[in-house]
């Protein structure tokens, strides 16, 4: 059985940083891709970034990059996302999903998280 479950999120004022976590579990989690995606209220669910298996692929999301970096402790079954510069507009709830391959499609991941709210004043 697969689970995930983020932790991090927080309130924090425009300009700061936080770091989001999801702990896996599964003995197949080194072989999986994993993605963060987010969600604000009356949106559509959101690609963030995802890491392939091994962490030697990396795709962001044009409205993150430069700010996110996604990583991944295989030896932890953990993957983070390191947010920086934090805007208004990055509040929403995030989710950790694991697939088979890295990519930005949501449909392709066959695990998700409940989520963690990120909340940015400005």
């Amino acid at each position: 059985q697969v689970q995930l479950v983020e932790s991090g999120g927080g309130l924090v004022q425009a300009g700061g940083s936080l770091r989001l976590s999801c702990a896996a579990s599964g003995r197949t989690f080194s072989t999986a891709a994993m993605g963060w995606f987010r969600q604000a209220p009356g949106k559509e669910r959101q690609f963030v970034a995802a890491i392939s298996w091994g962490g030697a692929t990396m795709y962001y999301a044009d409205s993150v990059k430069g700010r996110f970096t996604i990583s991944r402790d295989n030896a932890k079954n953990a993957v983070y996302l390191q947010m920086n510069s934090l805007k208004p507009e990055d509040t929403a709830v995030y989710y950790c999903a694991r697939g088979g391959k890295v990519t930005t499609e949501p449909s392709e991941y066959n695990f998700w998280g409940q989520g963690t709210q990120v909340s940015v004043s400005s």
